[in-house]
């Protein structure tokens, strides 16, 4: 008789998360997340500034502690196996870390001996990653005259110098102008074929979330809603109508009392959700009985998802960065 072959062999998540919970003394930043995200994948962490995405990324990479609950990644235990993990992983972080006075090459040359690259084929793995984001022609010039998008190019060849398992990336592309970031995520889509490794990033940008495999969306340290951003979007059903008018207190209460319709002011326009926007503008116009300066149908989007699982749009969640920011002074007073 042939042998009898068992059952599939079950992959390890690359990240895996079990009530992680992280406390600045009041101030709970993250609150017991649960979370597995497969090898391979691109998987996005999407929400405000202040919702627990770079924390939990900082407990991730060990940089820091949680308060409790369990975190794997590459299969590695983050609080008693910190330099396994730090092995396997690649970490771009949100502030540019660069030497400046220095070439393209000498950075990831010294990145390349602080992780203890083999210096056999240290030469030709600087060659291939610099080839892989555009910066090979550029490798001998001073990282000073870099534009903004370059330098965030080369934090990304740094980060997968060491052909990390799992590739790190909080915020990516923050500061930059929409074309350039369009050209980040276009680099990471190549270098994620070709390095077959799994990709995690944070952002607060809707459209850059499209590009991930899964997403979570974080809201006051909890995942609120977790899946691809097409089934996310699908869930949601209702279109998002957006009208300027002369007097927003009286077409809510028209909206209101007229339509049956919740609506609110975001982002500076009355919105609401109705299940056929096309249709219902003509009714709009014809019964709200206050003068609509302008109106906008939308199908759902990632910001209609996190409206309906929190309340508010992204942009009316963002918190404020520095001391205003809860997180932030806590971690402050902490020091």
């Amino acid at each position: 008789m042939g042998e009898v072959s068992g059952p599939p062999a079950v992959q390890r998540p690359a990240v895996y998360l079990r009530g992680l919970v992280k406390r600045y003394q009041e101030v709970e930043a993250v609150r017991g997340i649960d979370l597995d995200v497969a090898p391979g994948e691109t998987f996005g962490f999407l929400g405000p500034n202040g919702a627990g995405k770079s924390t939990t990324i900082k407990i991730l990479c060990t940089l820091v502690a949680a308060t409790s609950g369990t975190a794997r990644v590459a299969g590695f235990d983050v609080a008693t196996e910190r330099d396994a993990v730090r092995q396997h992983i690649g970490l771009v972080f949100q502030e540019p870390t660069l030497d400046t006075y220095l070439t393209g090459e000498q950075n990831l040359r010294f990145h390349g001996e602080l992780y203890g690259v083999d210096r056999s084929s240290a030469a030709a793995r600087r060659e291939e990653v610099l080839r892989m984001v555009g910066l090979w022609e550029r490798r001998g010039d001073p990282v000073e005259t870099y534009s903004g998008g370059m330098r965030r190019r080369l934090e990304i060849a740094r980060g997968l110098l060491h052909s990390p398992r799992v590739l790190f990336l909080d915020e990516p592309t923050i500061g930059l102008d929409p074309q350039t970031r369009a050209s980040i995520w276009d680099y990471l889509h190549e270098l994620h074929r070709g390095e077959q490794i799994t990709v995690f990033v944070t952002t607060h940008y809707m459209d850059e979330a499209e590009n991930c495999d899964r997403i979570a969306i974080m809201n006051e340290g909890r995942i609120v809603a977790l899946d691809t951003p097409g089934s996310l979007k699908a869930a949601v059903g209702h279109d998002r109508v957006q009208i300027t008018t002369a007097d927003d207190h009286a077409a809510i209460e028209a909206l209101r009392d007229r339509f049956g319709l919740d609506a609110a002011v975001r982002e500076g326009t009355v919105t609401m959700a109705v299940a056929d926007g096309a249709s219902f503008v003509p009714q709009l116009f014809a019964g709200l009985g206050t003068a609509i300066r302008s109106v906008t149908v939308t199908r759902p989007s990632l910001d209609d998802v996190f409206l309906a699982h929190t309340g508010s749009t992204i942009r009316d969640a963002e918190q404020p960065r520095g001391m205003a920011n809860p997180v932030v002074a806590a971690m402050a007073r902490g020091r």
